[in-house]
């Protein structure tokens, strides 16, 4: 698990300076070692390209291991970001094809299979990547990204230069990026709290998507997807599975879940698990105990305040399996004190977050250099409120489209008018009241600002920036339409709210801290799977997630399996009010200043806020301002 980055610029415009402090700016995310390489290119015109890296050492932690690594035998060079955990089997096929190794590394690993397989590679790695490859021969630099998204890959093009990098600040850093707001992320970071791929809220820098690589060569660039979540429709001839077809594809799907689970062992240094009681966390302690030999360490963040504490489910489920269990204790000061600092770790601004954040820091305290996590399990195995009220509302759209725009206009905005001044009515009076704008009923459950919200907090009527911001949620739309209405909320929350909040909330964190988190849940063999299963499968029987319990063959505790669905909570509703509230109130006061200027109407940044005191809207909206300030007065 490294931070990487690179430059390619004409005329020989990447001094050693430069590449270094770029490369310094991503230690957090790679303590253990740093390596860079100024190379010549004689392609398109006299190309310096430099590459960084900074290394957390988990595969091979001998001096063997560094990187920018070279290949002997091509001259190619790589700096790469990730774990590809099947790495043994491949280094095993291309032995068998006559391949020399000299380390013990996944690197290497990928180095050779690119000299050996071209692009093709990509097909072969399980595992999370970002990486960047200088191909000495053809003069090309080819990047790539893992298929579910879980590590980041962000890039720069203008005057000659090409940039890219592990995260959006360490390309300011380079003083080569200009630092100018992005219309339309901010446009999506007010939807929905989070800037939407592959915007970021930087304006010219991009995210590679998942599952996608792209070519650097003779000053042109050019992207290609080789992957994506399945998006054709499962064949579905009943609503739920005879018991046959119930056992058996349990047992396929435990078969599955065993060897992702198992593949994310590898590693040289110890590995825990993120351990909250709830089902997807329990899963994956009850998948490490069929491993014999398998040392179990688990973690678990627990409050002093019992409204908070989850620790007797954690505990339950450490007895159960057996495993070496930590507790990690968080006073509501420690959470408090904290916000500074996390607020200073954001990549991007994230309404979320802060939770990720302790738990990562208290686990680097406790000595943890990775750990997996059940991320992941609701996205896949249908565990959110919404694999059920989405359908519903998709029935409901198709039923008020068809009534006259005479009758449903005057009918949407009595509503509009009586309903309760709340977050929930709001959302329900922008369904009934939709002109087009919302797309899918599944973008409203996961909206922060409705569309009327946003356009009292924003001065400018950008027709671009608002077709910019839509694209993306277009894009996934028209991708998961062929599939039935279940799975299509699970392929809308994978490539919406888990790759641009969860999970890159979970990447930054986590190395923020030097922690290195794998997510099993989404290994994209596992998904492919889960998507040729018929989605109202996933919601048969009263047991939540029952494909994913049952899969467990009855390993998991009841008390585990029907507890209160609760995540990881902080008292931010309180926070607000008290302790937080005069320097949250005085920021807001200036967000139309400095470089949201010209952007922020203020009054309606003062409604959001009038609102939250009088108790019309939850502690999120507010916030979610206040970060979007914080990161434009760090960044800008």
């Amino acid at each position: 698990m490294c931070g990487i980055v690179g430059i390619l610029a004409r005329s020989g415009r990447v001094s050693s300076d430069l590449l270094e402090r770029a490369t310094k700016s991503l230690a957090h995310r790679g303590p253990d070692d740093s390596g860079t390489v100024l190379l010549q290119a004689s392609v398109p015109e006299n190309v310096q390209v430099g590459l960084g890296n900074r290394r957390l050492a988990i595969l091979d932690l001998s001096p063997l291991g560094h990187q920018p690594m070279r290949d002997p035998e091509t001259g190619n060079w790589i700096v790469y970001n990730g774990e590809t955990y099947n790495f043994r089997d491949l280094r095993a096929k291309l032995e068998a094809e006559g391949v020399r190794f000299a380390s013990h590394s996944d690197t290497e690993v990928l180095l050779k299979a690119y000299a050996r397989w071209g692009e093709r590679c990509l097909r072969e790695l399980r595992g999370m990547f970002a990486l960047a490859i200088w191909d000495a021969q053809r003069q090309r630099l080819f990047l790539a990204r893992d298929p579910m998204g879980i590590k980041p890959l962000y890039y720069y093009e203008a005057d000659g230069l090409f940039l890219f990098a592990s995260e959006v600040r360490t390309l300011l850093t380079t003083g080569l990026v200009p630092r100018r707001l992005n219309r339309a992320g901010l446009v999506n970071y007010l939807t929905f709290g989070s800037v939407y791929e592959p915007a970021t809220l930087v304006e010219g820098v991009q995210s590679l998507p998942p599952g996608h690589f792209l070519v650097w060569e003779n000053g042109s660039i050019h992207e290609e997807k080789y992957w994506d979540l399945p998006a054709g429709g499962a064949a579905q001839t009943q609503a739920s599975p005879s018991a046959v077809e119930r056992k058996n594809l349990e047992e396929e799907l435990s078969a599955v879940l065993d060897e992702a689970v198992r593949l994310q062992l590898v590693s040289d240094v110890p590995v825990g698990v993120f351990l909250s009681g709830g089902i997807d966390s329990s899963s994956l302690v009850a998948l490490l105990s069929r491993h014999g030999g398998v040392r179990l360490n688990t973690f678990s963040i627990v409050f002093q305040e019992a409204d908070y504490s989850e620790a007797r489910y954690s505990q339950a489920i450490a007895r159960k399996f057996g495993a070496d269990h930590h507790e990690l204790l968080v006073s509501q000061q420690d959470a408090l004190t904290a916000i500074p600092d996390a607020l200073r770790a954001m990549d991007q601004p994230t309404m979320d977050g802060i939770n990720t954040y302790l738990v990562s820091r208290k686990a680097h305290e406790a000595g943890v250099k990775v750990a997996l996590s059940g991320l992941g399990g609701d996205e896949m195995f249908a565990g959110y409120s919404s694999f059920r009220t989405v359908p519903r509302m998709e029935r409901f759209a198709r039923f008020w489209n068809q009534v006259p725009r005479a009758i449903r206009s005057p009918l949407a905005a009595a509503y509009a008018a009586a309903a309760t001044k709340n977050d929930q009515s709001r959302k329900l009076a922008a369904l009934a009241g939709d002109d087009g704008r919302l797309l899918h009923p599944y973008f409203l459950s996961r909206m922060l600002f409705t569309p009327r919200q946003r356009e009292r907090l924003l001065i400018f009527d950008d027709r671009h920036a608002l077709d910019a911001a839509r694209a993306p949620l277009q894009a996934a739309l028209d991708q998961s339409r062929a599939l039935d209405p279940i799975n299509r909320v699970s392929y809308l929350e994978a490539r919406c709210y888990m790759l641009n909040t969860l999970l890159r909330d979970a990447d930054c964190m986590s190395m923020a801290h030097s922690v290195e988190v794998r997510v099993p849940l989404i290994d994209h063999k596992l998904v492919e799977r889960l998507f040729a299963v018929p989605g109202a499968w996933k919601l048969t029987g009263a047991t939540p997630k029952s494909l994913l319990v049952g899969a467990l063959q009855a390993e998991l505790p009841e008390e585990i399996v029907h507890r209160p669905k609760r995540g990881f909570t902080l008292p931010f509703e309180h926070w607000l009010r008290d302790e937080l509230r005069p320097g949250i109130e005085k920021a807001l006061t200036k967000m139309a200043d400095g470089p949201l200027a010209g952007a922020i109407d203020p009054a309606g940044v003062n409604e959001v806020w009038q609102d939250f005191v009088r108790g019309r809207t939850s502690w999120s909206r507010p916030w979610a301002l206040y970060v979007l300030h914080r990161w434009c007065e760090l960044n800008f």
